[in-house]
């Protein structure tokens, strides 16, 4: 009796450690892949399970995230026979457990293989100028070489990229010296382009400052002819006054004159006035009237006719 009932102890920890081992719990973006008796049986996906251990057991933990493989550089050939190392990088996902875990042995040495075989046969296509500048056009068209070739192992080529170019040694210092050149060709240009901007600004810069000392000097003369014109009018003006008080003053005194009813003695003095002013001037030869030739008795006669005016 003890010996069965020790024979269902040991039985029932046998039964229950089969139910607890049972259970898993799968992490999010895992997937496990469980098999029965040697056959492929279902897929786990993210949350808790429970097989039935005897019978079944978990073959494959597949990553679900995007992963990214960097392989080592690979030696290719171009059309025209330049040998270089290109290395490249892949991103891709598995999509299918299933065929991920029983489509190939070991996908990402198959994933390598075929990434250096797609690389030579593009190369092998492109000329070593073409095979510099045409990274894009290579990256695409190994992505889709690449992702139909992997799609029956559940996986999906996400993108392809060429990390480096590495042609021959001597070809890159060639390549270094056309660019250094083409680098001073450029820096040239634009020295003289400087330069040539430079005059354009100095000789815009003179023309300005020509124009503006022109334009400065015609108004000088403008200026100076008004000012020379406003002087001969003013001059003009005040000779013309001048005139006007001289004769005003000559009508006044004739006026004055004849106001007095001037004798023939008077008038006669006065025509001796003005012949002292003729002779001061600058005439040569002066004609004297015979009239004036009796000087003695017109002085006399003026004389005579201040005492009459004091004595009035």
């Amino acid at each position: 009796m003890e010996i069965f009932i020790g024979f269902l102890v040991v039985l029932f920890g046998i039964l229950l450690l089969i139910v607890v081992g049972g259970f898993r719990i799968v992490p999010q973006s895992k997937a496990y892949v469980v098999e029965r008796l040697g056959s492929y049986s279902r897929t786990w996906n993210d949350g808790l399970h429970w097989h039935f251990i005897i019978l079944e057991h978990v073959v494959q933990i597949v990553n679900l995230k995007e992963q990214v493989s960097d392989f080592k550089p690979q030696p290719v050939i171009t059309r025209d026979n330049v040998t270089m190392q290109i290395d490249t990088v892949v991103f891709h996902q598995i999509t299918d457990s299933k065929l991920f875990a029983y489509g190939v042995t070991n996908p990402m040495s198959a994933i390598e293989n075929l990434t250096a075989t797609t690389l030579r046969n593009i190369i092998g296509e492109l000329e070593l100028d073409e095979t510099l500048t045409s990274r894009d056009v290579i990256n695409t068209r190994m992505r889709a070489i690449l992702d139909e070739a992997t799609d029956p192992w559940g996986i999906k080529i996400n993108r392809v990229e060429v990390k480096n170019i590495l042609p021959p040694r001597d070809i890159q210092e060639a390549m270094e010296k056309q660019m250094r050149a083409e680098r001073e060709r450029r820096a040239a240009i634009l020295t003289a382009e400087g330069q040539k901007q430079a005059a354009i600004l100095s000789a815009e810069g003179e023309k300005q400052a020509a124009i503006l000392r022109a334009e400065a000097n015609k108004q000088s003369q403008i200026l100076a002819a008004e000012a020379e014109k406003e002087s001969k009018i003013r001059r003009a003006e005040g000779e013309a006054d001048a005139i006007v008080k001289v004769q005003t003053a000559t009508a006044e005194g004739l006026k004055v004159l004849n106001a007095s009813a001037p004798t023939q003695q008077v008038l006669t003095l006065k025509a001796y006035e003005t012949f002292i002013k003729v002779a001061d001037g600058q005439a040569t030869k002066i004609i004297i009237p015979s009239e004036i030739q009796n000087l003695a008795g017109l002085i006399a006669s003026a004389t005579e006719i201040a005492k009459k005016d004091e004595k009035k």
